[in-house]
């Protein structure tokens, strides 16, 4: 038995009390669901901004009655400290997931990418410290690597960020050293690298390449690649991440107060991936026949990212369990649903 296996165990046996910012939004959504189906009590924040009512809808029809009425909903900002205060009542694991990603949206709204991924950020740490909360976890981001050029990318080096949203998760990571070494207060940050999977949002200018290239292929219409198709990413499905977020809240204490690579640690080059959504779709009796159309290279993007997850491997017992080509069946198969 892995130890995601017994710690799912033990929450069955031995319920908490969970706080998920930005619960309607596509990753918050899935924790939620994740955290109801193994009987917890959720108290989730959300101001609508990237999250959908339906996101919340659709986790309410994939749960029991008795387990959806453990969760309670919160419509607030992290942007206000009385919401915040107000969220984490009470509460024994933090998973804190709510704000502005996408490093096109940052470079053309530094301000409001700031508010959010900042003062909201603290806000929330800070309210989470003052309720004497038993854990902290923040979604940080792979972006924080920024220019340094090693593969695949170890929690230790970083180099300059490349976009306010990189600038705006770095900063996230500084604040939570600070609040460990000032107040004793000890948290994990999370460096997602391109998480995929149910309920991504495919539409609006800064969705992310999987559920926008799926929608695209399943619609019949054109898919665009930045750059020659060679960049590459270490794409990590959803349940992965839900997996590290429940590692992280009920991590031992010696494990706190770092960050973690949430991926594979592989990578897949764009041409490779428009291939595997390609032929994933087949199996629904979708024939993509159009090539892609190749565009300029993106501003503020890397050319290659690949994670290092051994340090998650060692600490939290962290064992991926799905790979890019099933993550994105089982993706394919929820777009063909509910497009």
């Amino acid at each position: 038995m892995s130890r995601y296996d017994e710690i799912q165990a033990e929450l069955i046996t031995e319920p908490k009390i969970w706080l998920v910012t930005g619960v309607a939004g596509f990753i918050g959504s899935n924790l939620l669901e994740k955290l109801l189906k193994l009987n917890q009590k959720v108290v989730g924040l959300d101001n609508f901004a990237t999250g959908h009512q339906h996101n919340l809808d659709e986790v309410r029809s994939l749960v029991t009655s008795e387990q959806w009425n453990a969760f309670t909903f919160i419509e607030g900002d992290i942007r206000n400290y009385q919401d915040c205060e107000k969220a984490v009542s009470n509460v024994d694991y933090v998973l804190h997931q709510a704000a502005l990603g996408s490093v096109p949206r940052s470079i053309a709204d530094p301000i409001t990418t700031n508010a959010t991924n900042i003062a909201g950020f603290l806000n929330m740490l800070d309210a989470a410290k003052e309720a004497e909360v038993n854990s902290f976890t923040y979604a940080a981001s792979s972006s924080t690597y920024g220019d340094h050029p090693a593969l695949p990318k170890v929690e230790e080096n970083i180099g300059n960020p490349l976009s306010p949203y990189a600038v705006t998760k770095y900063v996230n990571e500084l604040y939570a050293g600070v609040y460990a070494r000032t107040y004793g207060f000890k948290t994990i940050g999370l460096r997602y690298f391109n998480v995929f999977g149910q309920r991504q949002d495919p539409n609006g200018a800064y969705a992310a390449v999987i559920p926008k290239w799926t929608a695209a292929m399943i619609e019949g219409d054109d898919v665009f690649i930045n750059g020659d198709g060679e960049t590459s990413r270490d794409f990590c499905f959803i349940e992965n991440t839900v997996q590290m977020n429940i590692l992280a809240a009920t991590a031992r204490d010696e494990a706190k107060n770092q960050v973690y690579n949430v991926a594979v640690g592989d990578r897949t080059t764009l041409n490779d991936l428009y291939k595997s959504i390609q032929e994933a779709l087949k199996k629904y009796d979708i024939d993509v026949i159009q090539a892609p159309i190749y565009c300029d290279f993106r501003s503020g993007d890397v050319r290659h990212s690949q994670a290092d997850i051994n340090k998650a491997k060692i600490n939290l017992e962290y064992e991926p369990v799905y790979n890019i080509c099933q993550g994105i069946e089982i993706a394919c198969n929820w777009y063909t649903e509910n497009l």
